[in-house]
């Protein structure tokens, strides 16, 4: 799996000496705090575009997207934690790959709510270096959509339905002090969704499209432990 071995390399480059750094044990009950600045890198692929009930053959990408991101866990025990992570982004979704999107150029900008929460295994609770790995679930809430390019047109005539889908993480915590510490984070999350169009170019066509949006995520911030 992608994620797997990007896991291991996220953890291997995070191999930094705690000889000089206070010990900072999480314990049942704590609070960690982190801000990120996060790369959205979706691993797009889409099913044909259906223009008036026509197939008309692959077509679409979704560019990535760099934005700052928080993120709150609670310590279940030294070990456990669960994690919420919030943030938003904007993506435009452009034709490529065959004759008739390729043509299209830029079709969609929307925004994305994507909050998502996972159950975390923190390894060496006490010790400096932590990494950790978590599993749990994703609701995305596309929002502010619109048309663009050519087939941009007035009116609410683009819709990007919700996703559900899980999501599953690598990540290592570095102690800076007691409190505060340094944060490496990748993540792959499963978004699926369907764009319906109506009434796009001057009014003469409908059209739907099936994506597969699936972004790894990579972090670095900083936290604190409340």
């Amino acid at each position: 799996m992608k994620v797997t071995k990007l896991a291991v390399a996220l953890l291997a480059a995070t191999g930094i000496s705690a000889i000089a750094t206070p010990v900072m044990a999480y314990e049942a009950g704590d609070w960690l705090i982190r801000g990120r600045i996060i790369n959205i890198d979706p691993q797009d692929s889409s099913k044909g575009l259906i223009v008036n009930g026509v197939d008309n053959g692959d077509g679409v990408k979704v560019d990535n997207d760099t934005i700052p991101e928080l993120d709150i866990t609670y310590m279940i025990s030294p070990n456990w934690g669960v994690e919420l992570i919030l943030g938003y982004s904007e993506h435009t979704v452009t034709g490529e790959k065959s004759a008739v999107p390729a043509s299209l150029g830029n079709v969609i900008n929307a925004k994305v709510l994507p909050p998502t929460l996972l159950l975390q295994y923190h390894f060496s609770p006490n010790s400096n270096i932590r990494p950790y790995v978590g599993a749990g679930i994703n609701y995305t809430y596309f929002f502010d959509e619109e048309t663009t390019g050519i087939i941009e047109t007035s009116g609410d005539n683009i819709n990007l339905d919700s996703s559900w889908g899980f999501a599953v993480q690598a990540g290592v915590d570095i102690a800076i002090n007691e409190d505060w510490f340094f944060n490496a984070d990748v993540k792959y999350i499963d978004i699926d969704t369907e764009a319906h169009f109506s009434d796009i170019l001057n009014g003469t066509a409908d059209a739907k499209i099936k994506v597969d949006i699936d972004p790894i995520v990579w972090g670095v911030g900083i936290g604190r432990r409340f």
